[in-house]
């Protein structure tokens, strides 16, 4: 799913703040964790909705928190580096919730999109479209959505085609409940008028909350215009459970696995390929079934990605083949026509062109030269119980099965480490290591020696 700008003529000379309700509860979740903490796509929540509002213009991003949320704040400014953190020292409605970012709203923005963090599949499109709407006139711009139940929902009431207000369910009538278009809680108000239009909210069921919904009311009242925009029910979905949470991670991972399989790459078990939020998979790469990619994957033209593997925070070369059963963590750099294969595990290593590791090895913190021949069973002996250290394998050189090599160390070009070796010093281009203890034969031992079981 690209994050690019989508935004058009209509907005993209406009000025827009972009203010983030990020402080429920969350209590259904039944987490220590924030509920905007949550992730989908190996992404937390809220980011993905900064994802969404910075794609769609947003100069200014404002996340309203709740009180000693400062791991919200941190995530948030993670994402987007300028954003201001408000807290919500009282839970009094979604109203009170965007006045807590009063200070953001005074500097007067062309326009401002109010969104959720436990809403996080809303796409930069559709944001884009909320602010288009204001261009065109409106004052304020709604999103709703037909949902095939919608028991629950605000319902958005309409008069002669005219939005006219939004009715919570506890709250409306029998005739306004049989209404089937739901309100997805997505706003965008006119800049010049949202401070306005947000002080005008009174206390609408008498336990002192303010609703943004009645922003809707107040300018349907003053003769201002309120534009309508509609998404699919599984664009809206909000999250406030473990079971909300599985939904939004499927419906994420249906759009991926969609987006990458129309710009090229082929997965030839779509439902069984799990993709995070920004996994890249170039031209005709091939992804076989049961392949998890973490956060940070590139793959780019070409490659294959071999059934039950694991990448995250790695970039895979043109051409380069991975697994079966391979695992790529963070840092991995694999150039083009590398080749991976079974059980092979490579962490913080860059394997240059045409590298082959093709079963059974560990290459942590390591260098691998250009044509190099890693052998079944060697490892890369990176850790010394306190430090990391680096190898360095030279081009063409040829590593032999079961080698250990023993970091800080350096083997030439063109080198070749025997079998079973172990290396504790570096090996000159064109040399031969061999660091294993001599073999030793004694005829005739097993007729007058060897241990035999009792007949």
């Amino acid at each position: 799913m690209s994050d690019a700008p989508r935004h058009g003529p209509e907005t993209q000379a406009r000025a827009c703040l972009a203010i983030i309700l990020a402080a429920g509860e969350g209590t259904r979740m039944r987490s220590d964790l924030a509920k905007p903490l949550h992730r989908i796509g190996g992404r937390p929540m809220v980011s993905h909705v900064i994802a969404a509002v910075l794609a769609a213009g947003a100069g200014r991003i404002a996340v309203v928190v709740g009180p000693d949320r400062e791991d919200v704040g941190a995530e948030a400014r993670r994402a987007a580096p300028g954003a201001s953190i408000h807290v919500q020292r009282e839970r009094l409605g979604t109203a009170h919730a965007v006045l807590a970012a009063r200070d953001a709203l005074a500097d007067a923005p062309d326009d401002v999109v109010v969104a959720f963090a436990d809403t996080p599949l809303v796409t930069a499109a559709t944001f884009d479209a909320l602010r288009a709407a204001l261009g065109r006139g409106a004052s304020v711009a709604v999103l709703g959505f037909e949902p095939a139940d919608p028991a629950g929902y605000g319902r958005i009431l309409t008069e002669a085609g005219r939005v006219v207000a939004i009715r919570e369910e506890k709250e409306a009538s029998a005739a306004e409940r049989a209404v089937g278009l739901c309100n997805a809680g997505l706003m965008a108000i006119r800049g010049d008028r949202a401070l306005a239009l947000l002080e005008s909210v009174g206390n609408a069921n008498g336990r002192g909350e303010y609703y943004l919904t009645d922003v809707v009311a107040a300018a349907a009242g003053a003769g201002e215009g309120v534009a309508l925009v509609t998404a699919s029910p599984d664009e809206v979905l909000g999250v406030n459970d473990r079971a909300q949470l599985a939904a939004a991670e499927a419906a994420l991972q249906a759009r991926l696995r969609r987006d990458d399989m129309r710009d090229g790459a082929t997965l030839i078990a779509p439902d069984t390929v799990f993709l995070s939020a920004d996994t890249r998979l170039g031209r005709d790469v091939v992804v076989e079934p049961n392949v998890v990619f973490g956060p940070g994957v590139v793959v780019e033209a070409r490659a294959t990605i071999r059934a039950f593997s694991h990448l995250e925070g790695a970039t895979v070369g043109e051409g380069a083949i991975v697994g079966p059963f391979a695992r790529l963590r963070p840092g991995t750099r694999l150039g083009p026509d590398v080749h991976v294969g079974n059980f092979v595990e490579v962490k913080n290593s860059t394997l240059e062109r045409g590298v082959k590791a093709n079963h059974l090895a560990y290459l942590g913190d390591a260098t691998v030269g250009a044509a190099t021949n890693v052998g079944a069973g060697t490892i890369t002996c990176n850790y010394d119980g306190a430090f990391k250290h680096r190898t360095t394998i030279g081009r063409d050189a040829f590593i032999g099965t079961n080698a250990s090599l023993v970091a800080p160390v350096t083997i030439g070009d063109r080198a070749y480490v025997g079998s079973g070796s172990v290396i504790t010093d570096d090996v000159p281009a064109e040399a031969l290591a061999i660091g294993r203890g001599r073999q030793v034969v004694k005829p005739g031992w097993a007729t007058t020696s060897r241990p035999r079981k009792p007949t």
